[in-house]
Formats: C-alpha cells, sequence, structure tokens
C-alpha cells in the first residue's frame, strides 16, 4: 500500500475480527481533488488528528451500537416481509385466493425479478444520494406495500404488489452492504456482514412464532393470511420511520459522533484501500467491473447457491408438511431452521476471519446441504422417518451461511466507490436470477417428493463447492500482478495489509510499526486508500482470499 515496505512482511497477514490502531499527525493536510472520495475532502478540511487504539475501540463501539442496530433491523423486516409468503402458504392462501399450481411459485418468483430489474438503478442511487435516507425511504415504501397485500384476494393483485414490495426491497440488501464498506475496517467486514444475514434465522424464528399465534385467529371477515400481512407491513413502516431520523448518511455526516470522532472514523478507514462515499457515478468503474473476472466467477456462484436457497425458501414449509406434519407443527419445527442458519452463519464468519480464507468455508459449508439433500431424496416418506428427513432438511439450511459469505467476499475485494456498488448491484442481480429461477424448480404437483427440486439443488451445491477451491487461486494471480506493479514503480513488491492484520501482529513487527509511521506521514494525494480508484488500477490493492 506505500513505499518502503520491508520485503521480509508477508503478503497476507493472518487476520482476526480486531481493530488496528491507527496513528496521524495532528498537522493540516493539502486539499484535495474534487474528483476524489468525499472522504479525503473531509480530512483535509478537518486535519488529521493522533489517537489512540483506545480512542478507536471507543469510536468502534459507537459505530457498533449506533450503525449495527439499524441495518440489523432494517435486514430484518425485509427478510420477514419477504418470507410472509412462505409462512401464509400452510394457512389457506392457496386455496383461498383460488391459485393454481404454478401461480404460488410465481409469486415467490416475481420478487425477484422486480429486484433483479431496479439493481442498476439500486446501485446509481447508493451512489448519488445519501444513503441513510435512501434505505429509510425504501424500508417505508415496501412496509406499505406488504401491508396492502392484505387487499389483494387473487393472483393478479398479488402478483402487482409482490412486484412492487421487489421494487422497494432491491435496495435494501446492496445498501446493508454498502454501509458496512463505508463504516468497518476490512478486518470487521466479515462478522458484520454475518449479523445482519443472520437475521435470516431471527426472521426463521419471529416469523414462525408470530405466524403460530395469528394463524390461530378466526375471522369472518378477513382471511388469515391478510391478518400476517398487515402485521408484518405495519411494524415495518414504524421501523422505517425510526431508520430516517436515526441514520446518518456516513461517517462524515454523523452528526451523534463529535468533530475528532467523525476524523477518527474516516482514518480508520484509509487502509481499506476502498474509499468511503464519493457521490460521483464514474462510468470507468463500471467498465472495470464488468470486465472483472473475479466478479464473474462470484456471479457464477451466487446464481448457483440462490437457486437452492429460492425454492427451498418458498417451498420450505411444504415441504415439512408433506413428511407428514401438520400445519402448526410444521410452523414449529420450522424455528430450528432459524437457530442453525444464525449459528452457522456468525459461526463460519468467525471461522473465516481466524483463518483467513473464505474459499475454503464455502467449500465446507456446501458440504452440509450437499449431505442433507441426499438424505431428503433417497429416504422414503413415512411416520418411521420423519426424524431423519429432519435432520436432511435442517442441513440444507446451513446453506443459509454460503450467501453472506459471498457479499462479503466480493466486497472485501473490491475498490472505488461506483465499483463497489455496481459490484455489489451483479452479486444482488445474480442473488435475484437464482431465486428467480429456484422457486420455478419447484411444484405442487411434484408433492410429496419434490424430486426435481431437490436434485437441481444438489448440483448447485456442488458447484458452490467447486468455485470455493477454485476462486482463490485466481486471486493469488491478482496479488502477484500487483505486486510486480509496485516493484516496477519503485514500492516494496511485499506489502503488509494493515486493513486486516491483527493488532498483536503489527507490535511484534518492527518492520509493520514503521510502515505505520510512514503511513502517517504520507501526504493524501498519494494514499490510493482515498483516492476512488477501482482495485485493479490500485497497485496498493491486496485481495483477500
Amino acid at each position: 500500500m506505500a513505499d518502503g515496505r520491508t520485503k521480509s512482511a508477508p503478503a497476507v497477514a493472518n487476520t482476526a475480527d480486531s481493530i488496528t490502531p491507527v496513528q496521524e499527525t495532528s498537522t493540516r493536510v493539502p486539499a484535495v481533488s474534487s474528483h476524489g472520495d468525499k472522504a479525503a475532502q473531509f480530512i483535509a478540511e478537518h486535519g488529521e488528528v493522533t489517537f489512540t487504539y483506545d480512542d478507536e475501540r471507543k469510536v468502534l463501539r459507537r459505530i457498533d451500537t449506533r450503525i449495527l442496530p439499524l441495518i440489523l433491523g432494517a435486514y430484518f423486516f425485509q427478510q420477514l416481509d419477504k418470507s410472509s409468503l412462505s409462512y401464509v402458504s400452510i394457512f389457506g392462501i392457496i386455496e383461498d385466493a383460488k391459485l393454481k399450481s404454478l401461480e404460488y411459485s410465481w409469486l415467490g418468483s416475481i420478487l425477484y425479478i422486480a429486484q433483479l430489474i431496479f439493481q442498476p438503478l439500486a446501485a446509481f442511487l447508493l451512489v448519488k444520494l445519501p444513503t441513510g435516507k435512501v434505505i429509510g425511504t425504501a424500508v417505508i415504501c415496501w412496509g406499505a406495500c406488504a401491508a396492502i397485500m392484505a387487499a389483494c384476494t387473487n393472483f393478479g393483485s398479488l402478483l402487482a404488489l409482490r412486484f412492487l414490495l421487489g421494487t422497494f426491497e432491491a435496495m435494501i440488501a446492496p445498501s446493508c452492504l454498502a454501509v458496512t464498506q463505508m463504516w468497518w475496517r476490512r478486518s470487521e467486514q466479515t462478522l458484520r456482514t454475518s449479523y445482519w444475514n443472520a437475521m435470516n434465522g431471527v426472521t426463521f424464528i419471529v416469523g414462525s412464532l408470530v405466524t403460530y399465534g395469528l394463524g390461530h385467529i378466526e375471522s369472518t371477515k378477513i382471511y388469515r393470511y391478510q391478518t400476517i400481512f398487515i402485521f408484518c407491513g405495519v411494524l415495518t413502516v414504524i421501523f422505517g420511520t425510526v431508520f430516517v431520523v436515526f441514520m446518518p448518511d456516513s461517517p462524515m455526516e454523523a452528526k451523534y459522533l463529535s468533530e475528532r470522532e467523525r476524523v477518527i472514523a474516516v482514518e480508520r478507514l484509509r487502509a481499506n484501500q476502498m474509499g468511503v462515499a464519493s457521490r460521483q457515478w464514474k462510468w470507468d468503474h463500471v467498465r472495470e467491473t464488468f470486465t472483472d473476472f473475479k466478479t464473474l466467477l462470484w456471479f457464477i456462484l451466487i446464481v448457483a447457491i440462490s437457486i437452492a436457497s429460492g425454492g427451498i425458501s418458498t417451498f420450505g414449509n411444504l415441504i415439512l408438511k408433506d413428511f407428514g406434519f401438520t400445519n402448526f407443527n410444521a410452523i414449529l419445527f420450522s424455528m430450528p431452521t432459524g437457530v442453525i442458519q444464525i449459528v452457522v452463519i456468525i459461526g463460519s464468519a468467525w471461522l473465516a476471519t481466524r483463518l483467513s480464507r473464505k474459499g475454503i468455508v464455502i467449500t465446507g459449508l456446501s458440504l452440509l446441504p450437499t449431505a442433507g439433500t441426499i438424505l431428503m431424496l433417497t429416504v422414503p416418506r413415512n411416520e418411521n422417518n420423519k426424524g431423519v428427513l429432519l435432520l436432511g432438511y435442517y442441513l440444507v439450511q446451513c446453506l443459509g451461511a454460503i450467501t453472506p459469505m459471498v457479499y462479503t467476499w466480493s466486497a472485501q475485494n473490491t475498490g472505488g466507490d461506483t465499483k463497489k456498488k455496481t459490484s455489489s448491484a451483479m452479486m444482488f442481480m445474480g442473488m435475484c436470477t437464482g431465486n428467480i429461477i429456484g422457486p420455478l424448480l419447484y411444484n405442487t404437483n411434484d408433492a410429496p417428493l419434490y424430486r426435481p427440486g431437490l436434485i437441481a439443488n444438489l448440483i448447485m451445491f456442488i458447484i458452490v463447492g467447486a468455485l470455493g477451491l477454485l476462486i482463490p487461486m485466481y486471486l493469488v494471480f491478482l496479488n502477484k500482478w500487483h505486486a510486480k506493479t509496485r516493484e516496477e514503480l519503485g514500492k516494496q513488491a511485499n506489502v503488509v495489509d494493515e486493513s486486516m492484520v491483527r493488532r498483536r501482529d503489527m507490535q511484534e513487527s518492527k518492520a509493520v510499526e514503521l510502515e505505520q509511521n510512514e503511513q502517517a506521514a504520507r501526504n493524501l494525494e498519494d494514499d490510493n486508500g482515498l483516492n476512488d480508484l477501482p482495485d485493479l488500477k490500485n497497485e496498493d490493492f491486496i485481495y483477500v482470499y
């Protein structure tokens, strides 16, 4: 990342999800280009500060207690509203709305068609507009759509409202990823991403309990599925209002932090080499995104896992019911799925952080749903085999840990504000594509075995495992290419990735301490970390495996 690094430093250090102290001088810095990142301009205007590890811990704690709960809530309500269709599937929506065969499948897919269509617009808005206001407005709008779905009593009206729901929800996942990149160091991002993705599991638990309770309410005025839609939608609108009020648009605009804390919050991100926020759309970043081979590989990976998860999430309760459980028991037995996803998502993120290897962890995770799918395909459906079939179903639910791992892996290896947003848009377009295809591979006419859908899932899990081993090989090649470029420019070929290195490792290495002092004295104009460069054009960018 900087000149003068010792050749003995490893290319990629062992990592942990912890904080690295950053020491800065108290001198003012010259003005920077208006085409650079807003963070560089902010530091130029406010000056650099000297701060300790404890100062940084305090700022991180304030970020975790304010920003993290807000994005956790946003992702929770998005998942709750999106999954409400699955919850009401066993409470008569198919019969009450007179849905035929594949019509229920299309209600699952249409949401992702809308998200797929509006991902490019979401990426553009996240670059150009204040992030906090954009997310909060989207939450309120999709909550309103979820509540209005209660007025829908036929396929056409349900399809239209599910499309609108997907339109506004297109914003949330890339927004959460953008917020994670904007507020936390790369070493901290894996676990934070796992936290908000673990809301999928929380949704399973809370959604199942809520559905179990509301499903017992019988009325001659409205169907039970309408009660569930109203409840979920109104809660979402209330949360969206809270989000708009309390969510800052960036670390530079966080009024709840003091000026010194805002500077620290920005300075600690400099080593990411990813930028913070530019509010400028750059077409060269877009072109690099579409010609970046690693982005294509992650796109294929996310499509594959989303095909599997799309079908299971839409038909999961129906599959459980066809194991021989009643409607209400199927709801209760889906609750452990939430616990499993929470444990596996956060546990695998912790393991990937400790090992500094996401690819091998993804491959290991893919073995669990592979085994579960084989069980569901081969074990006969009868009273004696309920336990084994449940085990297979729960193993398949471990797939929920793979998606957030792919999100954070791609995000950590992408630099430049516009490229980060367009790359994230590609990931979520891949997710949408898979979730469109997934439910269509299942058909209510295939009950109770659902063999075509399960066989397709099995193939996807094998593809995911293979890509988890292949992608790191390409990242090794890119790191060697950047090392060669640094050497040609007169820099040290072997550098330490300060955004990922453990604090105790830095303390043990005198070479790294010297590098810290060099980094502090560097002029902002010479620091690629805040120059809003795409990663392939930033020779100081180090890819993580």
